[in-house]
């Protein structure tokens, strides 16, 4: 006779097994093109091969599906992305070693948002008209920008970042700005253009930012 812990184990593996499947298809769906805002729950049930019932039994509704899939997604690229430090690359490293390894990130950071295109266009499709996805990519974002502005700090402090920079304003700059682009680039581009999207918003980060040139003189207003 099986054990209580060995039924509970098959009992959240069977749920785990159901969950990922109507992800999965959900994700699947959208990467087709679907309108997430048009995509309903009976269909969603339907694809992935479960009741519509069930469908609730693991999900609230729509909006905490997305959440779901925006959680696995923005780990994912948000991860790279808080991986990166100049620091790390030791004090004999030069800018080409630090744009190269700011350039590989980036690569990994646009086949992250283009295997996950659908789900990022839902999110935008939906921010406009559900707080709650809205206040969860902000939330993200906000994580990010806290990690660029520490980032920064460490690198003036260490006399590499020019003391010039306003890190605030530089910091929701390229986080914010860089999202949007990245955001654009997936959607708009077949992704011939990932390469150069990556070397020119690293160089626009490295060379905008971090190795700003110093000594320039403030415009006169």
């Amino acid at each position: 006779m099986p054990s209580i812990t060995r039924r509970r184990s098959a009992g959240a593996d069977r749920r785990l097994t159901v969950e990922s499947r109507i992800l999965a298809t959900t994700e699947r769906l959208l990467a087709e093109g679907e309108s997430f805002t048009e995509l309903g729950v009976q269909r969603i049930a339907q694809e992935a091969g479960v009741a519509r019932s069930t469908f609730y039994m693991h999900f609230a509704d729509k909006t905490q599906l997305l959440l779901r899939l925006a959680e696995s997604f923005t780990d994912a690229a948000f991860g790279v992305a808080g991986e990166w430090e100049p620091a790390k690359l030791g004090a004999s490293a030069g800018d080409s070693v630090g744009l190269d390894t700011l350039v590989g990130g980036f690569r990994q950071i646009i086949a992250i948002y283009r295997r996950h295109s659908g789900v990022l266009a839902a999110i935008n499709e939906v921010s406009g008209y559900e707080p709650a996805v809205r206040r969860f990519w902000r939330a993200r974002l906000d994580q990010f920008l806290t990690r660029t502005v520490q980032v920064l700090e460490e690198e003036q402090q260490a006399g590499r970042a020019p003391q010039d920079v306003d890190i605030a304003a530089a910091s929701r700059l390229i986080v914010l700005g860089g999202e949007r682009f990245l955001s654009d680039h997936v959607a708009t581009d077949d992704g011939s253009g990932d390469e150069a999207a990556a070397i020119e918003l690293a160089n626009t980060w490295w060379y905008g930012v971090y190795r700003r040139p110093t000594g320039q003189e403030p415009p006169v207003g």
